[in-house]
């Protein structure tokens, strides 16, 4: 190693060596964040050959942490959060502290202190937003309910692993650690801590959503994109940096808030965008460097601890947060997806080892536990996505389990009995309640059309009825929903956001039980809406066309009688020297 640069050396190994496993580990179809792990491995301490420079890894992974959480801010929206609050809020929490519990208990039957245990319920109780996030892109699911539902289930766990990251420091030596960060005692240490980072937040909210919105728009007036790409990674890095040495709270939750605030602005889309490379950059550091810390010797002197936690992370806790989920009696395609999409570990496990690390209150066996767990849940991650329709077709094979499972005396799963014969026959079956669902609806209702909503929301399906609307909840491409939504006697069928496969299953069940029936659909990309038209699936409609087409009427519209007032005002004056008219 070159001793004279080791920041050059460590960037070059981590990158390069990133990418090689990278590639690997695509090629052989897992996850690339698998082959970020197993190269922090290769370059690490613990195997022979290359060497990075762990103290500076380390940093470069603190960087790493804070575009992570920045992105996740970025990422945070608040209406999403409040369209599934009333199942990700509560279920969220349920399940957090259902794993936690039982993980905690496992670490203290073998031995554990009371903080170490702590930290490693918490650090198996929450899954990988990176993880989930590409998982449910995979599955082309990220837009679907299921998918809004996984994400704002993970924003609940993420901010939750914030709050603990905050109290953690303050409260290390009351849980057995070495270090404190004052030595009064522990309500006091609390109350100091809630304290500093309430005024933070109210700094950020009040201050920040004024201040950083306004800083983007001054920057994006310059018109020079490495600027602007200057002042995204500033105000990351810069506010999580105060955070810490001002507010006491961590450099994660700085830089949530500073996504957050900045998600606010009209810039929100451009500062996503110009500030990927660079997170994508460094969090690819972040797992190397948390690979280096990995010593492969654990999967040979504590294969049982190992298996143990393995069946807490992909199995337990899977099914914990599954049985919320049909509690709340949403579908089992649902409670299926969230399960696949909880089955692992990531980066907040790794961010919490560490911090338990340098607070005296974990081992480096305990953190080569945690990191063994999220490196092989991981990779057996996608496998979990691919089992869902075998687990689901499986179960609706046993009839008397799926009655079981299959949300059992849901009111919201059928028409009520009070419901207008106008809205039996005739009518037109909307499928989703989103923007542009939301608009076709207030169409209908001023043309006085009867129409029923078909949407998975169960919190809009229960609004949608308070307010007269007739509304079944469920999933539009299982035939029994169309079903309760009488589509045998409707006279249209409205798609106003759903994916192309989910479509095409309920175009099929549709014009099974109706043949006459007619189609309108939304597409949501172009190669989606080429196939819907190819299979004869009905009229489709994209977004892209259909504004050019607004915009071509408006110009037309405006500016086309214009055009013949001075056609003619060109060929009087051709004829005669005469006025116009027009001053």
């Amino acid at each position: 190693m070159h001793e004279s640069a080791p920041l050059i050396t460590t960037l070059a190994l981590g990158l390069g060596f990133g990418l090689i496993f990278g590639l690997i580990a695509e090629r052989l179809r897992l996850p690339a964040l698998v082959g970020y792990l197993l190269a922090g491995v290769f370059i690490g301490p613990f195997t022979p050959g290359f060497l990075a420079d762990v103290d500076i890894a380390k940093q470069l992974a603190e960087i790493g942490v804070m575009l992570l959480m920045f992105g996740v801010g970025l990422h945070f929206s608040v209406d999403d959060l409040m369209a599934v609050r009333k199942i990700a809020l509560p279920g969220a929490i349920i399940q957090v502290a259902i794993a936690a519990m039982l993980s905690t208990l496992l670490a203290l039957a073998w031995g554990w202190n009371a903080g170490g245990a702590i930290i490693f319920g918490f650090a198996l109780s929450v899954a990988s937003t990176v993880v989930v996030l590409r998982g449910l892109e995979a599955q082309r699911a990220l837009d679907s309910m299921n998918g809004r539902l996984a994400v704002g289930w993970l924003v609940v766990q993420d901010l939750i692993m914030v709050f603990v990251l905050v109290l953690l420091p303050p409260l290390a030596s009351q849980l057995g650690g070495e270090q404190q960060s004052w030595n009064d005692g522990i309500w006091q240490n609390l109350l100091i801590t809630v304290e500093k980072m309430l005024i933070f937040v109210v700094l950020m909210l009040v201050g920040g959503r004024r201040l950083i919105p306004r800083l983007l728009w001054l920057v994006a007036r310059t018109r020079s994109r490495e600027l602007f790409t200057l002042c995204v990674a500033a105000a990351a890095v810069s506010i999580a940096y105060t955070a810490a040495r001002l507010f006491s709270v961590s450099f994660a939750l700085g830089a949530f808030f500073a996504g957050m605030v900045m998600r606010e602005s009209a810039f929100s889309q451009r500062a996503t965008e110009e500030s990927l490379p660079l997170r994508e950059a460094f969090s690819v550091l972040f797992f190397v460097s948390v690979g280096m810390l990995f010593d492969p010797r654990i999967l040979l002197e504590d294969p049982f601890q190992i298996l143990a936690m393995l069946f807490l992370i992909m199995l337990v806790n899977p099914l914990a947060s599954a049985a919320i989920v049909l509690v709340f009696r949403y579908p089992l395609n649902t409670a299926l997806m969230l399960m696949a999409s909880l089955a692992q570990i990531g980066e907040f496990s790794f961010i919490l080892a560490g911090l338990g690390l340098n607070l005296g209150l974990l081992t480096m066996e305990a953190q080569n536990l945690i990191l063994a767990g999220a490196l092989i849940s991981i990779t057996f991650n996608k496998l979990m996505f691919f089992c869902v329709p075998l687990l689901q077709k499986w179960i609706l094979a046993h009839p008397k389990l799926a009655r079981k499972l299959e949300r059992p005396g849901d009111p919201l799963a059928e028409l009520p009995m009070s419901t207008e014969e106008k809205f039996l026959s005739g009518q037109v079956v909307l499928v989703g309640y989103g923007k542009v669902g939301q608009r076709i609806a207030r169409a209908l209702t001023e043309k006085n059309i009867p129409f029923v909503v078909v949407e998975e929301n169960r919190e809009i399906v229960e609004s949608l009825r308070q307010r007269g609307i007739a509304a079944v909840g469920g999933n539009a491409a299982e035939p029994a929903v169309l079903v309760q939504a009488h589509i045998a006697r409707a006279s249209m069928l409205v798609a106003s956001a759903s994916s192309a496969v989910e479509v095409q299953k309920m175009i099929q069940t549709a014009r099974t039980l109706n043949p006459g029936i007619e189609v309108i659909i939304r597409g949501l990309s172009e190669e989606e809406a080429d196939l819907l038209a190819e299979e004869h699936a009905g009229r489709v409609f994209l977004a892209k066309e259909e504004l050019a087409n607004s915009m071509c009427a408006h110009v037309l519209k405006r500016f086309g009688k214009a055009r013949r007032t001075s056609g003619a005002r060109q060929t009087g004056m051709a004829g005669s020297p005469v006025h116009s008219g027009l001053s």
